[in-house]
C-alpha cells in the first residue's frame, strides 16, 4: 500500500497524450505507449507530481461520489502497477 504523504511523480519523458485517431488517452514513455481506460486516465489526470497520494484519492473519491476506502486500493494498484514499470516513480 502507499503512504497518504507519498508523492507519485511522472518523471520526464513520460505525459498523457489524446490519441484523436482512435479517440483515446495514451500514456506515452520511452519506447513504450499504454492504452488508458477511463479509470486509468482519471487517476493519471490527478497527477500532478505535488500532490500527496492522499490528497488524490480524496479529490477522485470527491470527484466521483465513491467511498474513499473503496477507491484507495484500486488507486494504490494502479500507481504501484505503472511504478513498477518504471512509468511512474513514488517517492
Amino acid at each position: 500500500m502507499i503512504a497518504d504523504g507519498a508523492i507519485p511523480i511522472v518523471p520526464r519523458g513520460v505525459r498523457l497524450h489524446q490519441d484523436r485517431a482512435r479517440n483515446r488517452w495514451v500514456l506515452l514513455a520511452p519506447e513504450k505507449t499504454i492504452a488508458l481506460d477511463q479509470i486509468g486516465y482519471a487517476i493519471l489526470s490527478e497527477v500532478d507530481n505535488r500532490s500527496e497520494f492522499g490528497e488524490i484519492v480524496s479529490r477522485l473519491a470527491s470527484k466521483y461520489e465513491a467511498p474513499v476506502e473503496q477507491i484507495r486500493p484500486d488507486v494504490a494498484g494502479f500507481i504501484n502497477t505503472l511504478a513498477a514499470r518504471r512509468i511512474l516513480e513514488v517517492i
